[in-house]
């Protein structure tokens, strides 16, 4: 099924773009979700008239999403656990947590946009990336110390 995408996804393509997606996706993700719409010659033509407005849309997006990572290449985020002897710490700082942390401090990040390897499960420094928008990434400290 030819669709026109309505946002940039990374995997498939730019807002605008008139892609081929199989049926099944389409319709039960990309339609429903408002990411594309079916390419009829309808459909096309209304696209191509709003294709700068919905190109200015996803400039806008990008720009603030690099002002973000900007901002949040600069954060170092603090958590304080109990720990063992050998610096493992009991429980995990996770996604959540720092999901959280963000929000206090002002930051509206969505937790499935953070990517840990693994949970932090031990004292000390470790770098999580953040990806805010398609090709916008960006590195924030996260320090645990033990109480």
């Amino acid at each position: 099924m030819k669709v026109i995408l309505k946002k940039s996804i990374t995997s498939l393509g730019k807002a605008g773009d008139l892609i081929n997606v199989n049926d099944g996706y389409a319709r039960n993700y990309l339609i429903p979700k408002g990411m594309a719409i079916e390419a009829d010659e309808k459909n096309i033509k209304a696209m191509e008239h709003e294709k700068k407005n919905i190109l200015k849309k996803a400039q806008k997006e990008h720009d603030n999403a690099q002002d973000m990572a900007d901002s949040l290449a600069n954060v170092t985020l603090t958590f304080s656990r109990k720990a063992g002897d050998q610096g493992k710490i009991f429980g995990s700082v996770t996604a959540k947590d720092i999901e959280e942390a963000l929000q206090e401090k002002g930051y509206k990040v969505d937790r499935k946009t953070i990517i840990l390897n693994d949970h932090i499960k031990s004292l000390g420094e470790s770098k999580v990336k953040i990806k805010l928008s398609a090709g916008v990434e960006t590195e924030l400290t996260i320090n645990v110390i033990g109480e």
